[in-house]
């Protein structure tokens, strides 16, 4: 099925055209730099100011220990996130940038050898490459190629949200991880608001209803997904409020796995011990809402935790007592906010 060649068009003259600057957005999706690690935002000061300028994201998706790996932004824009990546991945991990909007891609592209002389890289480890999230083989993706996947507060403005997360899924490795922010509401936004395109381009028409992101992803195989972070999304514009106020709205950020993993949570006596040696975290890891391990310090975890560390890159931070011989019925894993219920417990 075709995506909408209104709604990609929309989309881009919103972001390519309208929007010049962050402070335009007319509404608070944007996270404040003071909302991110010191570590971020000292990783962020040093990108070049045209690209920080151009940057109209929602959250923080970036996930630690990404040493070596190879990394996909989804709607990377003018590429904030992408050359913080770079940093991040080190000259022998690779970062791909994938949008739609070639304005932004132009202010994107102008600046790689810039960010690659600063951080002492020979070559560049960063490329941008025009094509949409939909459809990632056109943009040569291959299969089973990417360690992680991140978005930016892109993911709501596609008109085909399930091809998108098929896609996701289609090119990580087993194990890889999707770690993204984006606004999601609280209910089904009508038919008559999700084609508006000042909705769109502020992240709202399109936001998805909570519940139908749990059913997506269960239709690609991915059985648990976790909320690491939120925040409600306030409407700055007296215009927008009134077309669109009667729905609450979320920025969320999610991280999920490419592994098989239960639809519940379920107790298998496993104990999880975080080794402290994650660059960034010496203290403690946490990951998602209501799973924080402390260095050193055991923590009893449900079956679907304990395959997200041992499957994952994380393994090697972790020491994991137990196995699955002997079952104890469903972990007691209730999160701190129900903002995404899933099926699963812990989510």
């Amino acid at each position: 099925m075709q995506a909408s060649p209104s709604t990609h068009d929309d989309v881009r003259h919103y972001y390519g055209e309208v929007l010049q600057r962050s402070s335009d957005l007319k509404t608070g999706a944007c996270c404040s730099p003071d909302a991110l690690s010191p570590r971020l935002r000292a990783l962020i000061g040093e990108v070049h100011p045209e690209v920080r300028e151009r940057f109209y994201g929602c959250g923080s998706p970036i996930p630690p220990a990404l040493e070596g790996c190879s990394v996909l932004d989804l709607g990377c824009g003018s590429g904030r996130d992408c050359f913080v990546l770079s940093k991040l991945v080190g000259e022998q991990g690779r970062v791909v940038g994938i949008d739609m909007t070639p304005e932004q891609l132009s202010v994107a592209r102008r600046h790689v050898g810039w960010h690659s002389e600063r951080y002492g890289y020979t070559n560049p480890n960063v490329e941008f490459r025009e094509g949409l999230i939909e459809d990632l083989r056109s943009a040569r993706i291959a299969d089973a190629s990417v360690d992680v996947v991140v978005s930016n507060c892109v993911l709501n403005l596609s008109p085909q949200k399930a091809q998108v997360f098929a896609e996701i899924f289609r090119v990580l490795k087993p194990g890889g991880e999707l770690y993204f922010s984006d606004v999601f509401a609280d209910r089904r936004i009508p038919e008559a608001l999700r084609h508006d395109p000042v909705l769109l381009g502020e992240c709202l028409a399109g936001a998805l209803y909570t519940e139908d992101f749990r059913r997506i992803l269960a239709t690609v195989g991915c059985a648990d997904a976790r909320v690491v972070a939120q925040s409600p999304v306030p409407i700055l514009d007296p215009a927008v409020e009134a077309k669109i106020g009667f729905a609450g709205f979320r920025s969320l950020t999610v991280r999920a796995f490419k592994l098989d993993l239960e639809d519940r949570c379920e107790d298998y006596g496993q104990v999880a011990t975080y080794l402290g040696d994650i660059d960034g975290h010496p203290h403690a890891f946490e990951l998602d809402d209501h799973h924080r391990f402390e260095t050193g310090r055991p923590l009893r975890v449900c079956g679907n935790t304990a395959d997200m560390l041992v499957g994952s890159r994380y393994r090697r931070h972790f020491a994991l007592g137990g196995g699955k011989s002997r079952h104890y019925g469903l972990f007691d894993c209730a999160p701190a906010s129900a903002a995404v219920a899933s099926a699963a417990a812990c989510c």
